[in-house]
Protein backbone atom coordinates (compact mmCIF):
# COMPACT_ATOMS: atom_id res chain seq x y z
CA UNK A 1 0.00 0.00 0.00
CA UNK A 2 2.56 2.35 1.09
CA UNK A 3 4.38 1.92 -2.46
CA UNK A 4 1.31 2.93 -4.41
CA UNK A 5 0.57 6.03 -2.26
CA UNK A 6 3.61 7.69 -3.11
CA UNK A 7 3.54 6.74 -6.67
CA UNK A 8 0.12 8.32 -6.62
CA UNK A 9 2.07 11.33 -4.99
CA UNK A 10 4.65 11.24 -7.26
CA UNK A 11 2.04 11.54 -10.16
CA UNK A 12 0.26 14.58 -8.39
CA UNK A 13 3.48 16.27 -7.68
CA UNK A 14 3.99 16.61 -11.13
CA UNK A 15 1.20 17.74 -12.05
CA UNK A 16 1.38 20.37 -8.87
CA UNK A 17 5.38 21.67 -10.19
CA UNK A 18 3.89 23.29 -13.16
CA UNK A 19 1.44 25.78 -11.08
CA UNK A 20 2.10 29.17 -10.48
CA UNK A 21 2.33 29.94 -6.53
CA UNK A 22 1.15 33.19 -5.28
CA UNK A 23 2.17 34.76 -2.11
CA UNK A 24 -1.08 33.07 -0.48
CA UNK A 25 -0.09 29.60 -1.14
CA UNK A 26 2.93 30.62 0.08
CA UNK A 27 1.70 32.06 3.41
CA UNK A 28 -0.50 28.80 3.44
CA UNK A 29 2.61 26.50 3.36
CA UNK A 30 3.93 28.52 6.41
CA UNK A 31 1.23 27.88 8.18
CA UNK A 32 0.89 24.18 7.46
CA UNK A 33 4.64 23.58 8.14
CA UNK A 34 4.01 22.46 12.09
CA UNK A 35 1.93 19.47 10.73
CA UNK A 36 5.39 18.23 9.10
CA UNK A 37 7.08 17.31 12.34
CA UNK A 38 10.18 16.87 11.98
CA UNK A 39 10.25 18.06 8.03
CA UNK A 40 8.98 21.72 9.57
CA UNK A 41 12.36 23.79 9.51
CA UNK A 42 13.33 21.99 5.82
CA UNK A 43 10.53 22.80 4.15
CA UNK A 44 10.67 26.54 5.73
CA UNK A 45 13.75 26.17 3.92
CA UNK A 46 12.07 25.26 0.72
CA UNK A 47 9.35 27.93 0.88
CA UNK A 48 12.19 30.68 1.78
CA UNK A 49 14.45 29.64 -1.35
CA UNK A 50 11.05 30.03 -3.77
CA UNK A 51 9.79 33.72 -1.77
CA UNK A 52 13.58 34.91 -2.41
CA UNK A 53 13.38 33.64 -6.43
CA UNK A 54 10.51 34.76 -7.46
CA UNK A 55 11.60 37.86 -5.80
CA UNK A 56 15.08 37.85 -7.49
CA UNK A 57 17.23 37.71 -5.09
CA UNK A 58 18.32 34.27 -5.34
CA UNK A 59 19.20 32.58 -8.87
CA UNK A 60 18.22 28.64 -9.46
CA UNK A 61 17.54 26.67 -12.20
CA UNK A 62 14.38 26.13 -13.21
CA UNK A 63 14.25 22.40 -12.65
CA UNK A 64 15.09 23.13 -8.73
CA UNK A 65 12.78 25.97 -8.57
CA UNK A 66 9.84 23.12 -10.15
CA UNK A 67 10.38 20.51 -7.73
CA UNK A 68 9.95 23.72 -4.56
CA UNK A 69 6.65 24.40 -6.51
CA UNK A 70 5.61 21.18 -6.66
CA UNK A 71 6.42 20.18 -3.53
CA UNK A 72 4.98 23.32 -1.38
CA UNK A 73 1.78 23.09 -4.11
CA UNK A 74 1.71 19.27 -2.54
CA UNK A 75 1.65 20.39 0.69
CA UNK A 76 -0.95 23.20 0.52
CA UNK A 77 -3.15 20.96 -1.59
CA UNK A 78 -6.67 19.78 0.03
CA UNK A 79 -5.90 16.86 -2.99
CA UNK A 80 -3.12 14.66 -2.35
CA UNK A 81 -2.41 10.92 -1.83
CA UNK A 82 -4.11 11.05 1.50
CA UNK A 83 -6.55 13.40 2.85
CA UNK A 84 -5.04 15.67 5.46
CA UNK A 85 -7.97 15.10 7.18
CA UNK A 86 -7.45 11.73 7.73
CA UNK A 87 -5.24 11.80 11.40
CA UNK A 88 -1.69 11.01 11.64
CA UNK A 89 -1.76 9.39 7.65
CA UNK A 90 -3.22 12.80 5.85
CA UNK A 91 0.13 13.84 6.72
CA UNK A 92 2.44 11.18 5.93
CA UNK A 93 2.67 11.79 2.23
CA UNK A 94 3.23 14.95 2.89
CA UNK A 95 6.45 14.34 4.91
CA UNK A 96 7.44 11.68 2.16
CA UNK A 97 7.59 14.18 -0.44
CA UNK A 98 9.06 17.03 1.33
CA UNK A 99 12.02 14.63 2.25
CA UNK A 100 12.16 13.28 -1.54
CA UNK A 101 12.35 16.96 -2.38
CA UNK A 102 15.16 17.64 -0.16
CA UNK A 103 17.05 14.78 -1.13
CA UNK A 104 16.64 15.75 -4.49
CA UNK A 105 18.07 19.47 -3.47
CA UNK A 106 20.72 18.49 -1.13
CA UNK A 107 23.62 21.02 -3.33
CA UNK A 108 21.09 23.62 -3.99
CA UNK A 109 19.86 23.55 0.03
CA UNK A 110 23.54 24.04 0.60
CA UNK A 111 24.08 26.80 -1.61
CA UNK A 112 21.04 28.84 -0.56
CA UNK A 113 22.31 28.61 3.05
CA UNK A 114 25.63 30.06 2.41
CA UNK A 115 23.93 32.63 0.57
CA UNK A 116 22.16 33.17 3.66
CA UNK A 117 25.02 32.99 5.56
CA UNK A 118 23.87 29.70 7.35
CA UNK A 119 26.64 27.76 6.05
CA UNK A 120 26.66 26.17 9.61
CA UNK A 121 23.57 24.70 9.54
CA UNK A 122 23.59 22.72 6.10
CA UNK A 123 20.98 20.00 5.27
CA UNK A 124 21.93 16.97 6.08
Amino acid sequence: MKGSIFKKAITLFSVYKLKQLNSSDLDEAKLKAPNLKEMKDDFNTLVSMGKDTYSGDYKMNKWNLSVIVGTIVYVVSPLDAVPDLIPVLGWLDDVTIVGYSISKLTEEIKKYKEFKGQSNQLAK
